[in-house]
C-alpha cells in the first residue's frame, strides 16, 4: 500500500498550529470545500478497492492528499449526519434522529455560521435534507429550515432526494426503492421542480445529470470569491435512489446490466464533476489555499446492497444498520503544500470531525460550554497521532416501530444495539481482531460490556440535556 502509514504516537490533544501557519501564507485564511454523496458504500470507490467501478478523480485526491480508512458517519442514514457535518454534535444532541424527522434548530451554530464571522463567504449547494426548503411546503415531519436560516449566504438545494438524472423527472420503470430496469422520461418528480435557490424556485438548466447541475452553480461561486475565504459545502444526491446515469456513462458499462449500468454511471459522472471542480481550483490558482473534504454520508441503500450492487466492501451491514457496513464511508481530504500526497490513516474519524477541524484553521474561538463532540484531524492527518482519543457515539431513532439503534466504539471495541423494530439486541465486538463483527464477546467480557454500557448511558444523557435546550435559549 502506497503512502505512510501512520503508527500509535499518542493522545489526540496534539496541537495543530504547524498546520494553521503552513496554510496562512500570505495571510490567507484557508478556503473550505465540503464534499459529500448520498449513500455511497465503504466499497464504491476505486481508491477502496472496487474492481470495476470507474473514480479517477477521488482516486487521484485520495493519493494526493489523505486517505481515511476508518471513517464514520454519525449514523446509518442521511439526516441525521448531515447535521453531524454542520455543527460537530451527534445527532442525538442536536435532535434530528432519522430521516424527515425535523430540521436543524436555529440554535445551533453551524460551520457556515462560525466561517461567516470570520469573514467568510458561504454557500451550500445540493441535498440539504435538514428541513424544507420552501416555505409553503407542508408535512408532518419536519419544518421550514433552508441553508440561509443557519449561515449560507447563498444556496441552491433540494429538501431531499431526486434522481440522479434529470432531477425533476421520474424514470421510466422505477417503481420505488431497490427496483430494476430503469430508463429515462417519466412523470414529473415532486412537481418537476425540486430545486431552490436563494428562495425562489428554480427552472433553467436542471436537466441532465444532476452532479453536472450542481456543479454548474458551485463554479460561479468559486470563480466571485476567489479572492477572499470561502466555504462551499457540496452536497450531492449520487447515488441515492432513484439512480439513473445518462447514456455516456451508461456505455462505461456495457456488461453491468442495467441497474448497476445506472449505479456505477451516476457515480462515474459525479466524480467526474469533482474532477471539474479541482481542475477549476488550479486554473484559479488557489488549490493550495484550500483544503476539499470528501466522504459519503451513510454506508450503501439496503436494496442496492442486498443485491450486490452497492458495496460495503468487507464489511457487515448497509444503510440503516449499526454495523461497520452501516457507518463507515469512504472519506478522503486532499490540501496540496500542506496534506503530504499519499497519507494513510486508519485512525477512526468521523463526520463530528469537520466542525472542530475546520473551526480551528479558520481561527474561531468555540464557545466553552458548546459540548462538541468531534476531535480535529490535522494531528492525524499529519501523523502526530494515531489514537483517537476519545469515544464516539452513534445513533439514530424512529418512534414509529420502535427503532432505536446505538452504538459506542470506544478504543477498539464496540458496543452495539442493532436497529430493530420494536427494540435491537445488544451485542460487543472486538473490532481489530473481527472487522466483521462476527464473534459476541458480550459474555466473555462482561466487565467490559457493562462499562461501556454505562459509559454509552452517560453520553445519552448528555445528548438528551442538549436536545431538551440545555445549550442554548430556544
Amino acid at each position: 500500500m502506497k503512502g505512510k502509514r501512520i503508527l500509535l504516537l499518542g493522545c489526540m490533544c496534539v496541537s495543530s498550529v504547524m498546520v494553521v501557519s503552513a496554510a496562512r501564507k500570505a495571510d490567507k485564511d484557508p478556503n473550505i470545500i465540503m464534499i459529500m454523496s448520498d449513500d455511497q458504500g465503504w466499497g464504491d470507490v476505486g481508491f477502496n478497492g472496487h474492481p470495476e467501478l470507474l473514480t479517477p478523480n477521488l482516486d487521484n485526491m485520495a493519493e494526493s492528499g489523505v486517505r481515511f480508512d476508518r471513517f464514520y458517519a454519525a449514523a446509518p442514514l442521511c439526516s441525521p449526519t448531515r447535521g453531524s457535518c454542520l455543527t460537530g454534535r451527534y445527532p442525538f444532541r442536536f435532535g434530528i434522529l432519522a430521516a424527515h424527522t425535523g430540521g436543524m434548530r436555529v440554535g445551533e451554530t453551524t460551520v457556515a455560521e462560525m466561517l461567516k464571522k470570520q469573514g467568510y463567504a458561504t454557500a451550500f449547494f445540493g441535498k440539504w435534507h435538514m428541513g424544507w426548503v420552501r416555505e409553503d411546503d407542508f408535512g408532518t415531519r419536519g419544518f421550514y429550515s433552508p441553508p440561509s436560516h443557519h449561515g449560507y449566504d447563498e444556496w441552491f438545494a433540494t429538501t431531499s432526494a431526486v434522481p440522479t438524472y434529470n432531477p425533476g423527472i421520474t424514470p421510466k420503470g422505477w417503481k420505488g426503492w431497490g427496483s430494476g430496469k430503469v430508463d429515462l422520461g417519466g412523470e414529473p418528480w415532486k412537481g418537476g421542480f425540486p430545486y431552490v435557490q436563494n428562495g425562489e424556485e428554480v427552472r433553467e438548466n436542471i436537466s441532465g445529470d444532476d452532479s453536472r447541475v450542481i456543479m454548474d452553480r458551485v463554479i460561479p461561486f468559486i470563480e466571485k470569491n476567489k479572492d477572499r475565504p470561502f466555504l462551499a459545502t457540496v452536497w450531492f444526491h449520487t447515488p441515492h435512489e432513484p439512480v439513473v446515469a445518462g447514456e455516456e456513462y451508461l456505455k462505461m458499462y456495457p456488461e453491468a446490466g442495467n441497474l448497476r449500468q445506472n449505479y456505477y454511471g451516476c457515480i462515474t459522472a459525479m466524480d467526474d464533476q469533482i474532477g471539474r471542480l479541482r481542475s477549476e481550483l488550479r486554473k484559479l490558482g488557489i488549490e493550495k489555499n484550500t483544503i476539499l473534504f470528501f466522504c459519503s454520508d451513510n454506508g450503501p441503500a439496503d436494496p442496492l446492497a442486498r443485491k450486490g450492487i452497492a458495496s460495503a466492501g468487507p464489511f457487515k451491514g448497509h444503510k440503516h444498520t449499526m454495523y461497520e457496513g452501516g457507518l463507515l464511508v469512504p472519506a478522503c481530504a486532499e490540501w496540496p503544500g500542506v496534506i503530504e500526497p499519499g497519507t494513510t490513516t486508519e485512525v477512526r474519524c468521523s463526520t463530528v470531525d469537520f466542525v472542530p477541524t475546520i473551526g480551528k484553521l479558520a481561527g474561531y474561538k468555540f464557545k466553552s460550554k458548546l459540548p462538541i463532540d468531534g476531535i480535529d484531524l490535522m494531528p492525524v492527518i499529519n501523523g502526530e497521532v494515531s489514537e483517537r482519543g476519545r469515544d464516539l457515539f452513534f445513533g439514530y431513532r424512529r418512534l414509529y416501530q420502535g427503532t432505536d439503534g446505538k452504538v459506542l466504539i470506544s478504543g477498539d471495541y464496540k458496543l452495539v444495539t442493532t436497529a430493530a423494530k420494536g427494540g435491537g439486541e445488544t451485542f460487543l465486538f472486538d473490532l481489530k481482531n473481527d472487522p466483521g463483527e462476527t464473534t459476541d464477546l458480550s459474555k466473555k467480557m462482561p466487565e467490559r460490556f457493562d462499562a461501556m454500557m454505562k459509559k454509552r448511558a452517560e453520553i445519552e444523557t448528555s445528548c438528551q440535556l442538549s436536545r431538551d435546550g440545555a445549550d442554548y435559549a430556544y
